[in-house]
């Protein structure tokens, strides 16, 4: 289930009622979901549920939920799976022929497509790059080409580098730099590559990036501007065009 990203008003009925009626709360940190509970007022067992433990864990909580106990799986922000723990536990429950019931809500991700200005029609939804800087580089030559918009998220000592990988594979793009969403500090640059390294230089706070796509080549804008013409207009192209 999705919890706040920040501001701890981001969070649903449905949400709440679910905390205060499950039988135990697996959590990625348990100290960070007391904090919430606290603010909600709800007192519950919690487990811990991250990244080191989720195969181990993974077993104890699927006895659990066949013995027919009610878990609710949270992360430290947002939506479990979506860049966080959950993705074991929930195909083993599949397997298990166990109801996985999803309870939406804060997501860093939409939140910065939707406030970026850049194409939200088709996206890629891209995560973390990897931390090797070759396998990283990589990685980006893979999506050098991708005509969707793309959506990164990066931790605040990687992001300079990343940036700088970014212009250096995809080119001087326009990007949307979402910093602190729904926090005190939330702030959106959308500028040029090249522009945000001249002018931020410290980075401080929990960041995704929103890069526009691959910009299209001339034939690709040519056959768009065909698939766009009536029927009627298609035939005088080619009327036109057989006339001379």
């Amino acid at each position: 289930m999705a919890t706040p990203i920040g501001n701890l008003e981001d969070i649903t009925l449905r949400a709440i009622n679910v905390l205060k009626t499950v039988d135990l709360i697996a959590a990625e940190d348990t100290r960070h979901t007391l904090k919430l509970l606290n603010h909600l007022e709800i007192k519950k067992p919690l487990i811990s549920y991250y990244k080191q433990n989720e195969k181990t864990k993974t077993k104890e909580l699927i006895d659990k939920l066949i013995n027919g106990e009610n878990i609710a799986l949270v992360s430290d922000a947002g939506t479990p799976v979506i860049s966080d723990p959950g993705e074991e536990i929930v195909k083993e429950a599949i397997e298990q022929k166990i109801d996985i019931v999803p309870i939406p809500g804060a997501c860093a991700l939409v939140n910065s497509i939707i406030a970026s200005g850049l194409n939200a029609k088709e996206f890629i939804f891209a995560g973390f790059l990897p931390a090797n800087k070759k396998e990283k580089k990589e990685k980006l030559e893979e999506y050098k080409n991708i005509k969707q918009t793309l959506i990164f998220y990066e931790a605040p000592h990687k992001l300079i580098d990343t940036l700088q990988n970014m212009q250096d594979i995809l080119g001087d793009r326009n990007i949307c730099l979402a910093r602190e969403l729904t926090k005190i500090h939330e702030e959106f640059m959308r500028k040029p590559i090249s522009k945000i390294l001249e002018e931020y230089t410290e980075p401080r706070g929990e960041f995704v990036i929103v890069v526009e796509g691959s910009p299209k080549n001339a034939d690709e804008k040519a056959q768009e501007l065909m698939n766009a013409l009536t029927l009627e207009e298609h035939m005088q192209f080619y009327l036109d065009k057989r006339n001379g």
